[in-house]
């Protein structure tokens, strides 16, 4: 049997023990309810989840209700995203939901509803529902949502049908009530923490040339595994380039992500090194600007004035400052030269 694996940055797990409603009863995995309910949430909150590249963390969310007399569902949600702006994840906006509901007398007069299987026009559209109304209710609508729209949504009605002025009503009703509660959330904590919480490890994501892949792990793995044990980071390197390097301490953090760059660095025109010469030609010599990467000055680049020979001007080992004057972008060879700028 093939089993089907994928991969999630953001879980919302939805607990709804027993002694939330009075009950005793014996806690054990997730069932129905659990599950329906803790997707519903997480459907509403992936849309304001930071991208891979801009927060790479993977996220667990649990949402334990303590005491149920209403929307837990939605309640989760509102709880979820106050949690992950004091956590200092960079949501691009809170979340709040909210459970609409609805009385019908379909014992009344009237014609407007008798097309969708109800009897009556007379009818109340409640907000935010407690546990009496869902039970003797005849519509449990939830709707989380930001300030700009909808995230989630998720009806259910015990009778025939309900009409389009219905379902509109409810909707504006339940955009009301929702920005009412963002108001109340950012009231509590109006934007993201700036940083983490000090115990938490430190993620980070560079991105290099993939042709780079191979210079920062190094042969045999020498490079990147003195990379790891100089910081005590660790570092994963997926096949796109993309570089992610975790820390428990910031200090660690810093200096691994700086010799990351070093090593994985693309010298462009303009760059100013103080390189070391490492090979003496006739037309001029090659001077090793950063570990395992040196380019070539030519002789009529090492000075104003004319020389006749290289070794007039330098010597093997001879620290030289020199800058980038080109960088062949099919053969990837740097040329230098050691002329003062103008």
């Amino acid at each position: 049997m093939e089993i089907d694996l994928t991969k999630k940055r953001f879980m919302h797990h939805y607990i709804f023990p027993p002694f939330s409603v009075g009950e005793v009863g014996r806690m054990g995995g997730g069932g129905r309810r659990e599950i329906g309910h803790g997707a519903l949430a997480e459907r509403s909150l992936e849309p304001i989840i930071p991208s891979k590249d801009k927060f790479p963390y993977t996220i667990r969310l649990v949402s334990e209700i303590l005491s149920s007399n209403g929307s837990s569902s939605m309640a989760s949600v509102c709880g979820s995203s106050l949690a992950l702006m004091d956590g200092g994840v960079p949501i691009k906006s809170p979340v709040a939901g909210v459970a609409m509901g609805l009385m019908i007398d379909v014992n009344g007069p009237g014609e407007g509803l008798r097309e969708a299987g109800i009897a009556s026009e007379k009818y109340k559209i409640l907000t935010d529902i407690q546990g009496p109304e869902d039970h003797h209710g005849d519509m449990d609508l939830k709707i989380a949502g930001t300030k700009e729209g909808v995230t989630g949504m998720q009806m259910d009605v015990k009778v025939e049908g309900i009409t389009i002025e219905i379902v509109e009503k409810a909707l504006e009703q339940a955009k009301r009530a929702r920005l009412e509660i963002l108001e109340v959330i950012q009231k509590a904590i109006s934007e993201p923490r700036s940083d983490l919480s000090q115990y938490a490890p430190r993620v980070e994501t560079i991105k290099i040339s993939p042709a780079k892949i191979g210079a920062l792990i190094g042969p045999g793995g020498k490079v990147i595994n003195e990379i790891i044990e100089k910081t005590g980071a660790e570092i994963d390197i997926e096949d796109d380039g993309s570089v992610f390097v975790t820390s428990v301490t910031p200090e660690g953090m810093k200096k691994a992500m700086a010799l990351i760059q070093e090593v994985t660095y693309e010298p462009k025109p303009g760059d100013e090194f103080d390189g070391t010469v490492v090979a003496i030609k006739d037309f001029g010599a090659f001077v090793e600007i950063m570990p395992g990467k040196d380019g070539m000055v030519h002789i009529s680049e090492m000075a104003d004035h004319r020389i006749d020979k290289v070794t007039d001007v330098i010597k093997m080992g001879q620290k030289v400052h020199v800058w980038v004057k080109n960088v062949d972008e099919s053969t990837g060879k740097i040329s230098l030269t050691m002329k003062p700028r103008r």
